[in-house]
């Protein structure tokens, strides 16, 4: 049976989780706050992930442009329990990834740019 695009994003994350040990769940979203390919751990929501998601990228577009700081590359949110990372994945999409409290934020950050590139190929 031959692979769906979604097969070949799931595919991606997991590449991604495989090459950063410090990442713990990823997803890739639509700007509209829908699931497009995930590779989340149990107990974590795909809706709630996806809408928080597309959220904090349009907040953060709208930020970036009223603050002068130009187009928006990422966006992250550092709690006790670790990271929350979004980088925009062309003009339909945003990478999400929870990362750990002690992740190498440089490494995360670099694997995250690199999956970008595919994945917006992946996306169309």
């Amino acid at each position: 049976m031959e692979k769906t695009r979604t097969d070949h994003m799931v595919d991606r994350l997991r590449d991604l989780q495989g090459r950063t040990p410090d990442i713990e769940a990823s997803a890739i979203v639509s700007v509209d706050g829908l699931i497009m390919a995930s590779s989340l751990p149990s107990g974590v929501e795909e809706d709630r992930v996806s809408a928080m998601s597309a959220a904090m990228l349009s907040l953060g577009e709208r930020i970036a442009t009223e603050l002068g700081r130009g187009m928006l590359d990422e966006v992250y949110v550092h709690g006790e329990g670790g990271y929350v990372l979004l980088m925009s994945s062309g003009q339909e999409a945003v990478l999400t990834v929870l990362a750990r409290q002690k992740a190498k934020l440089g490494l995360v950050l670099l694997e995250m740019r690199r999956a970008v590139g595919d994945l917006e190929r992946l996306v169309g």
